[in-house]
């Protein structure tokens, strides 16, 4: 099958495997992307939120500069974090992350979450996260959406980002999106595992030219660690009976299976390992198939079970309901 996914507008590739740089450490983060490009990731994604931009791009920045690979066979994906969605600090917030990753531009640039908090000033707190500095309360800003996005779209104009989207948009954040966006978002990013598959709406968002990436593809993996309650209780889908079974019939590793599921739906992945070994595992899942009976077993295992929800975290903003 095809490596890559084509973006609506430019046409650009957007490999379907790519490098996740969520919860990846600041001390490890440039050699662990630079060992992933060495890997053959081609696809790195970022966000200012990580708080890892610059030791990402100095991983980058190594792999380019050793000749590994040349910047344009790269595809670099960060996100406008909520803090920024004023009209007046679209651009500053872009270009302090351009600048961190020390990059002349980005493939893809996604609005984070569609939920626009109050600013904090860079040299205030950066990443500044969910809250204002010293209080531990979510406090939302009026910024409209549509004013966001028109700022999103002069970095496209000015030949700062290639392409531009979303994430952690539903279906009707984006039906308004499209009823005023210039530049249609050719893709949208979203947490999807056989636990949350929600078919409906990839099908919707598919159908109008809009490339899907998966986050979180091991379901509740990552989320053990940030201490959520139903993440902790869930089956581990990385040690579920029915990914196992799937995985010996095809002589793979239940993370592969995974990946693979999505992949077998037209999904980009972004999988995270810090074992070198691993990174290679998981980037081999597009030279083999899920037969339509494994698809079907999968299918079976939907709970609409989502983990990375801010009510999850005690914000009290039901965004996905």
């Amino acid at each position: 099958m095809a490596s890559t996914l084509t973006l609506n507008r430019t046409g650009d590739k957007m490999p379907f495997v790519g490098f996740g740089c969520w919860k990846v450490a600041n001390e490890d983060a440039e050699n662990t992307i630079y060992t992933a490009i060495k890997n053959g990731y081609r696809l790195i994604d970022g966000a200012a939120d990580y708080g890892n931009e610059v030791e990402v791009g100095r991983g980058i920045n190594k792999a380019i500069n050793e000749g590994i690979v040349k910047r344009e066979e790269l595809f670099v994906t960060t996100k406008l974090w909520n803090t920024y969605h004023k009209k007046e600090h679209v651009r500053e917030a872009f270009n302090k992350q351009l600048k961190d990753l020390n990059l002349e531009y980005v493939d893809l640039y996604l609005v984070h979450f569609p939920v626009p908090l109050k600013h904090v000033a860079i040299e205030t707190a950066y990443p500044p996260g969910w809250f204002q500095p010293g209080e531990e309360k979510v406090t939302l800003d009026r910024a409209p959406m549509h004013e966001c996005w028109a700022e999103v779209e002069k970095l496209v104009e000015d030949g700062l980002a290639r392409n531009i989207g979303v994430s952690n948009f539903n279906v009707q954040l984006l039906m308004d999106l499209l009823t005023y966006a210039k530049i249609k978002p050719a893709a949208l990013q979203v947490e999807l595992h056989p636990y949350l598959q929600q078919s409906t709406f990839v099908k919707w968002v598919q159908e109008q030219g809009i490339q899907i990436t998966a986050y979180s593809s091991f379901g509740p993996a990552s989320f053990v660690s940030l201490g959520v309650d139903h993440a902790i209780t869930a089956a581990p889908l990385l040690e579920h009976d029915v990914i196992s079974n799937i995985a010996k019939a095809h002589n793979k590793s239940n993370a592969q299976v995974l990946l693979r599921w999505s992949v077998e739906k037209g999904i980009a992945v972004i999988p995270k390992s810090s074992s070198e070994a691993r990174m290679v595992s998981n980037h081999d899942v597009l030279s083999w198939s899920l037969t339509e009976a494994d698809m079907a077993q999968i299918a079976k295992l939907d709970l609409n079970m989502r983990f990375n929800d801010p009510v999850t975290y005690g914000f009290n903003l039901p965004i996905f309901n």
